[in-house]
């Protein structure tokens, strides 16, 4: 029961951190970035698929200029080492190894990014740059397929050994 709890209460913190960073990215969007030819006025600033993985809350931040995924430190877990902004964070997820950009946002801290897309030009809808997040969030949870082991060479069959009993 405890453990369920703890759960439920990283899994809420979790989408807290998304739905602050949606905030942030919002205030931003209607700011300093709404007229910029960079930004896609048809899209909207959405938090997709924020979770707690452990020491470390991930999703992805949809914005009408970028499709980042991003890691934050989860407010229920140790604080991320160190790192200047600017500097390569490596984490790793289900689906492999990343290489993260360090950054830093003012009332909200260190944010590691991941850029999937920028600029936005590529979407025409909102819906469709979701449900794009979307997919791209299960595929970074699901672990890769267990590669068959590759198969032996076959030797070489030599007649006079078949017929005379020698490998």
């Amino acid at each position: 029961m405890a453990t369920e709890i703890a759960g439920e209460a990283r899994a809420a913190a979790a989408i807290a951190v998304g739905e602050r960073l949606a905030q942030i990215y919002g205030d931003i969007a209607e700011g300093s970035m709404r007229d910029l030819p960079v930004s896609n006025p048809k899209l909207r600033v959405e938090a997709v698929g924020f979770h707690d993985d452990g020491a470390r809350v991930v999703g992805i931040v949809v914005t009408p200029w970028f499709m980042n995924v991003v890691i934050a430190a989860s407010p229920l877990g140790p604080a991320p080492m160190a790192l200047p902004p600017g500097s390569t964070a490596t984490h790793d997820l289900p689906s492999g190894t990343y290489d993260f950009v360090v950054g830093e946002i003012a009332d909200f801290g260190r944010l590691d990014s991941l850029s999937l897309f920028s600029p936005m030009f590529e979407f025409d809808d909102p819906e469709v740059a979701r449900a794009t997040a979307e997919a791209a969030m299960a595929e970074l949870r699901r672990a890769p397929e267990p590669q068959p082991p590759e198969p032996k060479e076959k030797p070489v069959l030599d007649r006079r050994a078949l017929l005379f009993g020698r490998p």
